[in-house]
């Protein structure tokens, strides 16, 4: 079995590609039912027709040329080297076969590199263009399907499900068009050489098949086990190795812990290398004694037919050239009829991939835009007013008999007016910014931007009159200009620096030695969380939409920054209209219109002072927040104001002119009563 194709572990056959059949099917059969899959299939190819028939052109030639060589190996034998009429060695004729034999070597070479070439770049088109059409229809997904979807099944389906269409073609249907030809033309080689042999060659060729087979089935379920091992391991340095796994591994003094979870399971992988090379090998005994056993019973037959079987008329001889012809044949037949085997396994697989491929591309956008959707610029009220009628809410995957997330909230923040939100935990304050640019939808009620339905309106042209400060900051692994100009991509330097200027961060970056070509490290943990939350309010400064939306702006601030921070964002949003939300009543004393939101409803609305005046909801929360806030020991009579430590705030003369101007003190609130006024008119006691 030592000719071309021929060996355990040569050709084309996939018995010892490391697949475990049992745990391959399994994941087949959970593949979603696609209608019409085959014809969708069809049509994703349809513009690569052309290529993809060229290719199998090539395949089929490439595979029917491999059989010629050990024709031309016979008439070598028996007409050059050895007549059979006893001439001796024809030199001339013995030239044109070998050039004829190197002849189709290189055809064949030619042909493989075009192939593979046509094969490879079809493949790998129609994957890059399935991947951007996955990911792009992915992009147009509602907000919710992220929530409920887990990262990795998503990445799953771009990377792995993806990535294994490119196989299809590359070697699925190449290998099962190739395997074909040649299995048929290496059969009517075989009988065209000598037909006796033929049956004795393909009446063991089962046997052999068989073990291999039984092989492959134990390396298999090796390999498995041996993938799985080394997915928890990189999933241990994965959640490890990370910054927030190795901080939180220093934090708690883990990390000899860590290593010994580690070492565990790289012990373990160890072990299934070593078995794994290992696995079979009285199988692999087996299979060598036979593969090297068929060529020697086709050796001994040929010794009795040269022999005429002892002389007994009417049988016809063999010469050695029919013998050498023929082994050479029959050993490029075992890999081609290996991989035959795995059809059905490989074509169920293949299915397998376009289905879960097909099932994401099929699912529609929850949130979509109108046929006759309109853009903000033709929405028939002023840009920046935002209105709620009656709007209830429930989250996709709530319980039928669950509350509403919000339950008949209506409002109206009117151009340049700060509308703030504050309520207990879960009691829908986040919905409310959600639902504003659309990234929900109301199940019931209304919700008007600029005074059209935001089910009118393009979500494009809303979110282009929008910007969004989270509570959770993200920074991408780049430059701090990098992750502003995500904002505005075109923004120039002097724009980047009043922005951050104006969230009291441009004199902090300047003090780096890069500036703004700092890189911030994975979600900008290279910075500070106030640092991180000013960049990201930079960020949308910098885009300069008419509408705010802040959901806990200055959560990741201390006292100082928060002021320095709440006062710069006053300061930014004069002229827009800002809708805030806030747990910490200090930022939200200057808002002209304050909503207090319990369990879904709005039950007080007002300004700080007439809010407190009331008693209710919201000055309950005050004065949780004021005895949380007391130091033990500072009833006394308060000392003289201490001086102003804003750490935060650039210094006389730095950052330029422009920088120095933005960052200068806002005047004071006018819209609210002062601190002291504010304190003075809390309506309880003072707590024991």
């Amino acid at each position: 079995m030592g000719g071309p194709g021929g060996g355990a572990m040569g050709g084309r056959g996939v018995a010892f590609r490391g697949v475990d059949e049992a745990a391959q099917r399994r994941l087949n059969a959970e593949a979603p039912e696609i209608p019409h899959l085959g014809s969708r299939i069809r049509e994703m190819f349809r513009p690569y027709l052309g290529r993809i028939a060229f290719t199998a052109i090539m395949v089929i030639a490439g595979a029917a040329i491999g059989v010629i060589p050990p024709l031309i190996i016979q008439q070598i034998f028996d007409q050059a080297l050895f007549p059979t009429d006893g001439s001796g060695v024809d030199l001339g004729l013995l030239w044109r076969l070998v050039g004829a034999m190197v002849g189709l070597f290189l055809l064949s070479a030619a042909l493989g590199v075009a192939q593979t070439w046509l094969t490879s770049t079809v493949g790998n088109e129609v994957t890059g263009d399935l991947r951007v059409r996955l990911f792009d229809h992915l992009q147009a997904m509602e907000l919710g399907f992220f929530t409920r979807t887990k990262t990795g099944v998503i990445q799953s389906r771009l990377q792995n499900d993806v990535g294994g269409v490119s196989g299809v073609l590359t070697n699925t249907v190449t290998s099962i068009l190739g395997n074909v030809v040649t299995v048929v033309s290496a059969l009517v080689a075989m009988v065209i050489i000598d037909w006796r042999l033929t049956l004795i060659a393909v009446f063991l060729m089962p046997i052999l098949i068989f073990v291999q087979r039984r092989v492959g089935q134990v390396r298999a379920r090796i390999a498995g086990q041996t993938q799985e091992s080394l997915s928890e391991l990189t999933s241990i340095t994965q959640e490890t190795l990370s910054v927030s796994g190795i901080l939180l591994s220093k934090s708690f003094n883990r990390q000899r812990t860590e290593g010994a979870r580690y070492r565990e399971e790289n012990t373990n992988q160890v072990r299934l290398q070593v078995q794994r090379a290992m696995s079979g090998q009285g199988f692999f005994a087996v299979v060598q004694v036979l593969m090297s056993s068929v060529p020697a019973v086709i050796y001994l037959v040929s010794g009795y037919l040269l022999h005429g079987v002892g002389g007994s008329a009417g049988v016809d001889t063999i010469t050695a050239g029919t013998v050498v012809a023929f082994t050479t044949v029959q050993a490029r037949l075992l890999m081609p009829l290996m991989a035959l085997m795995r059809v059905a396994l490989d074509l169920q697989t293949s299915k397998a991939l376009f289905a879960r491929i097909f099932e994401y591309l099929d699912m529609v956008p929850a949130i979509q835009d109108a046929p006759d959707a309109i853009t903000v610029a033709e929405a028939p009220g002023p840009i920046g007013r935002v209105e709620f009628e009656d709007v209830v809410f429930r989250y996709p995957d709530a319980a039928a008999d669950a509350r509403p997330t919000l339950d008949g909230v209506s409002f109206v923040a009117e151009h340049g007016q700060h509308v703030a939100f504050v309520g207990p935990s879960g009691a829908g304050k986040t919905t409310v910014l959600y639902l504003a640019p659309r990234l929900y939808e109301a199940s019931e009620g209304r919700v008007l931007f600029a005074g059209a339905d935001v089910k009118t309106l393009t979500q494009e042209s809303i979110i282009d009159h929008i910007g969004i400060v989270s509570q959770e900051t993200y920074l991408f692994h780049a430059t701090i200009g990098e992750n502003l100009r995500y904002a505005k991509p075109d923004a120039t330097d002097a724009e980047l620096e009043a922005a951050c200027a104006a969230a009291n961060i441009h004199h902090i970056i300047a003090g780096f030695e890069h500036g703004y070509d700092t890189v911030v490290g994975e979600r900008g943990y290279r910075l500070s969380g106030g640092e991180k939350q000013r960049i990201a309010i930079a960020r949308v400064l910098l885009k300069d939409p008419p509408v705010l939306l802040l959901d806990e702006a200055t959560s990741a601030l201390d006292t100082v920054s928060e002021r320095v921070v709440q006062e710069a964002l006053e300061a930014a949003a004069s002229g827009r209209t800002t809708l805030s939300i806030a747990h910490r009543l200090s930022t939200v004393i200057g808002a002209d219109m304050i909503h207090v939101v319990d369990a879904g409803r709005i039950v007080e609305s007002g300004t700080h002072a007439d809010l407190l005046a009331r008693g209710g909801l919201y000055a309950e929360l005050a004065a949780e927040q004021m005895a949380a806030a007391r130091i033990e020991g500072m009833d006394a009579a308060m000392p003289a104001p201490l001086p102003d430590r804003r750490a935060d705030r650039a210094p006389e003369g730095s950052a330029g002119a422009d920088a120095a101007q933005l960052v200068a003190d806002p005047p004071p609130f006018t819209d609210g009563p002062s601190a002291e006024a504010a304190d003075a008119a809390l309506p309880w006691a003072p707590r024991e």
